[in-house]
């Protein structure tokens, strides 16, 4: 089948979404220190509490496939992200530890939800398309968590108030939600879809345990290892720099910026890199290097080598994910309708919920060896993946 003119359309508005909640959660990077002051917390106490945007995340990710069978994609997209949109201005207002957590929760929910509803309809558009293009789908999240991370602390130099500046942004991510809601494919159109690519795979139904399988679990392992330094970015990154390396709270999402810049780069040339390369090369090469640049940003003292270190992480974790989400729809055990979903909740869990690991190993030792827990993981990730291609 041609690629029509509403598969160009629907992928174009599949990239907003990606852009609307990499802005999204990404804007809640720079909130973390203020919260942290304001609540009063130290570095266990706010591990706990991110715990609770990571419970959120997992508690609804099985959920939404569910919804994404019954309503269509589009819906779960559309709810979920206005949902995230009206949560997030609360996030810096709220001066009880307990309505921050359900606040967190809430959050957190509406992120998980949108992130696998429009993971499934990138699927879709990317075997409508018969090309690679979750890189790019992937990339254009890196842009939003760019200009998320320093949207914030950027309107706030121009004058703004903290809560209005969340509010401007909340209110940008509904304008393009609302904007691109209907050129997303509708419930029919996705149903074809799924129903063309089951069967040119093969595939039939299944019971629902089927997701439990060697192939899906070890990809879900690494995806959570991979995430979970993506997350460590997210939710520590603003803190190491203002508390370990003395930069002022307006500019502490200057370190996840740079990651962000770099991710978003590397895979807006993804798609071309990966076919130019082969998947263990992307992968262990990758790992390796993202891992250098969290071993760098953590053990020396400069502010420069710590941003080197933080661009490095993206460059070489960039296109990691996108390898594992493709290598999923190839599974010949699995759907891909059920593999991709069941990784990608498994990997997000990573990215909302490990960072809350670090707090307490940040409480016990300190912040940089939590960090480093986490570059030595995409160590593992190297390895487990070159043996296991080798094999």
């Amino acid at each position: 089948m041609g690629i029509t003119d509403s598969t160009i359309k629907a992928s174009k508005a599949t990239k907003a979404i990606f852009l609307v909640c990499g802005l999204g959660i990404s804007s809640w990077a720079p909130m973390v220190p203020y919260a942290k002051d304001r609540l009063h917390l130290n570095d266990a106490n706010l591990g706990l509490l991110l715990l609770l945007l990571g419970g959120g995340a997992i508690t609804m990710m099985p959920l939404s496939g569910v919804l994404a069978h019954r309503y269509g994609s589009r819906v779960v997209i559309l709810f979920s992200a206005l949902l995230m949109a009206v949560t997030l201005p609360l996030l810096l207002i709220m001066t009880s530890v307990v309505w921050m957590g359900v606040v967190l929760f809430v959050f957190g929910s509406a992120v998980g939800t949108v992130d696998v509803a429009m993971n499934t309809h990138g699927v879709q558009v990317q075997n409508r398309y018969g090309k690679p293009v979750m890189s790019s789908l992937h990339g254009l999240f890196s842009v939003g968590g760019l200009f998320g991370s320093l949207g914030l602390g950027f309107l706030m130099k121009l004058g703004l108030e903290p809560i209005t500046a969340a509010i401007s942004i909340a209110v940008l991510l509904v304008l393009i939600v609302s904007w691109k809601y209907t050129s997303l494919f509708d419930h029919a159109t996705e149903k074809a879809v799924i129903s063309e690519f089951s069967s040119d795979n093969g595939d039939t139904a299944t019971t629902s345990f089927s997701w439990l399988t060697g192939g899906v679990l070890f990809l879900g392992a690494m995806c959570f290892a991979v995430f979970l330094a993506e997350g460590t970015m997210l939710d520590w990154s603003a803190v190491f720099l203002r508390e370990n390396r003395g930069i002022e709270e307006e500019l502490a999402g200057v370190g996840y910026a740079a990651f962000s810049i770099a991710m978003a780069t590397m895979r807006l040339l993804g798609d071309k890199l990966v076919a130019r390369l082969d998947s263990r090369t992307v992968v262990v090469a990758g790992s390796l290097v993202a891992a250098a640049g969290m071993f760098l940003a953590v053990s020396t003292p400069w502010m420069i080598t710590a941003l080197l270190g933080f661009v490095l992480l993206g460059l070489g974790a960039a296109n990691i994910v996108p390898v594992f989400i493709s290598e999923g729809g190839r599974l010949k055990d699995v759907p891909a309708t059920v593999a991709i979903p069941a990784i990608t909740t498994i990997g997000y869990a990573g990215q909302l919920a490990g960072p809350a690991i670090l707090g307490f190993i940040a409480y016990h030792f300190s912040l940089p060896i939590a960090l480093s827990f986490s570059g030595l993981l995409l160590i593992v990730v190297a390895a487990a993946y070159a043996f296991r291609r080798n094999v």
